[in-house]
This record gives C-alpha cells, structure tokens and sequence, in this order.
C-alpha cells in the first residue's frame, strides 16, 4: 500500500484527508473542491463519472488541448471509477465523493463506511477478472492513501476515505 500523508483540513478543505508519514515537499493547495454525497443512490459508478466529467470540464481539463490533456483526464476519471467500485464491492458503498483541483494535481477522495484497508492485489494474473482496480489506482496516481474515519464520539473506527492524487495537465 501507499504511504498517507496528513492533510490539514484549512489546507484542503477535505477532513483531514490522509494519516502517517509526513510529505517531504510543500502540500500542494487546492483552489476548489467539489463533492457529491452518494448514500443510498443508485447507479453511483456513472454518476460519479458523471460528476467528475462536469468538474473536469469546468476546471479546464476537458475538452482537452493535447493528446497528453485528454490522457490525463481519461485517468482522473477511471481513478474516480475504480475507487467508487471498490467502496461497492467491498464496503457496502461509498457515502461520498470529493475532487479537489489545485494548479499542478487532481485529488479524488471517497468516503465509505467500510473497516477493510484496500491493497493492490500483487497476486493478480492477466486475463483473470476483479483485483485489478486499486492496482490501477496506484499505476495512474502520483500517490494514494487512506485515512480512518473516528466514529463521532466513540473513538473507533467509523470508516474511511480512499484518496489518490494525479498530476493535472501540462498546459500546451
């Protein structure tokens, strides 16, 4: 699994996204965030997407300028697809999804209520379905991590957010 980094939450808006070792260079601000509560939705996977294109677009990746613009968005949103699957097949679905935008990163977020610490699946093979998806995560993103979320008042665990940074496009 990735390293985690804290995040102040001031800093990115999110909730303190990210935990254990510290990030050797400058955090990266974010200039906006968006999120999208998914509790109790149908269809989370494309309306995820969906939400992603949107903020994509208005934040200037989309349409892209090059062939290396509309690369970089291809994966910003198959990273949003593949962390909001994997909050649906293993954590009884994710609660929410955060995109975060900066000058030079993209960070997706995704919240669930689910105990269980996703892991590349080293073991996979070619050709056989499923344990691809946080393998492709950690392929496409600078970084990625996760982060415990306390339940309110009981200091256990009351789930976590899946979080994955992409560099954003080079402007032509």
């Amino acid at each position: 699994m990735s390293t985690t980094h804290p995040y102040p939450a001031d800093e990115h808006g999110g909730n303190g996204a990210g935990s254990g070792t510290e990030r050797s260079a400058q955090i990266e601000p974010l200039t906006q965030i968006r999120r999208l509560r998914l509790v109790g939705t149908s269809g989370v996977v494309p309306r995820a997407r969906e939400f992603a294109r949107v903020a994509l677009h208005d934040w200037g990746w989309l349409p892209a300028a090059t062939p290396e613009a509309q690369a970089a968005a291809e994966d910003a949103l198959l990273v949003v697809s593949e962390l909001v699957t994997n909050a649906c097949l293993h954590a009884g679905g994710p609660d929410e999804l955060r995109l975060g935008c900066g000058p030079k990163i993209l960070r997706v977020e995704v919240s669930d209520g689910g105990s269980g610490l996703p892991a590349p699946d080293l073991a996979r093979r070619a050709g056989r379905p499923g344990g691809h998806g946080m393998f492709i995560v950690q392929r496409l993103s600078l970084d990625w991590g996760v982060v415990r979320e306390p339940a309110p008042g009981h200091g256990g665990p009351a789930g976590k957010t899946v979080w994955a940074e992409l560099a954003a496009p080079t402007a032509p």
